[in-house]
């Protein structure tokens, strides 16, 4: 399948509907299916197996979750974004944890919406702002427990980690830096061992949380 190909989850006719034109405006993108519960949103990203799948949380028969586990558990090459109408901290962690890319609010902008969809395709995770908030202050204490390890980071590897702070790739940090991706990803693996990392996502949130340390 496409590395464009999207299939839209949501029980809302007119929300999907928005939602639908909003991406196909853009052009960037193949809508490859709707569905409007959980159980037929498996059923079509099993059959389609879109690079992107944007799955509502709160949908009848299976919800978002269960759907992305699901996904994962088959693993199915669909990348999964969840949505939601509610601001809340544990299902954006929640989401995480069972391997989602992405998370947004469905009042979210169409650009936004756009940025998800293009970051997530390329392979890489993004969670709307006003979320990604909750996740720095829910590892706040733990990251801050680790903190003082961020001095035992070679040069070379704080050169990497403020580059992931900026959610570049591991090709883009190796252009950057003009190292191999294998080296990139050789250095990704000693901050995360020396940081103590652990879980999805752990160096990303690391590398924001701290940001202003890495300049």
């Amino acid at each position: 399948m496409s590395a464009r190909s999207v299939l839209l989850a949501d029980d809302h006719p007119l929300f999907r509907r928005g939602l639908v034109d909003a991406i196909r405006s853009d052009g960037s993108f193949t809508i490859v299916a709707e569905a409007n519960d959980g159980e037929q949103a498996f059923a079509l990203i099993e059959r389609h197996k879109p690079r992107v799948a944007l799955l509502d949380v709160d949908m009848p028969k299976k919800n978002g979750l269960d759907v992305l586990a699901a996904v994962v558990g088959a693993a199915l090459p669909t990348a999964c974004v969840m949505l939601t109408g509610h601001d809340d901290g544990d299902i954006v962690r929640r989401a995480l944890s069972l391997g989602a890319k992405g998370f947004m609010l469905k009042d979210a902008a169409v650009p936004d919406i756009i940025t998800c969809l293009t970051l997530v395709a390329e392979g890489r995770s993004y969670v709307a702002p006003t979320l990604a908030g909750h996740l720095v202050a829910a590892d706040g204490a733990r990251l801050g427990s680790v903190s003082g390890n961020l001095d035992a980071l070679s040069p070379a590897e704080r050169r990497v980690l403020r580059l992931v702070a900026l959610e570049h790739t591991t090709e883009q940090i190796g252009k950057e830096l003009g190292i191999s991706p294998k080296t990139v990803e050789h250095h990704r693996s000693h901050i995360i061992s020396k940081l103590g990392l652990k879980g999805s996502n752990a160096l990303l949130r690391y590398a924001v949380e701290h940001r202003a340390r890495l300049r």
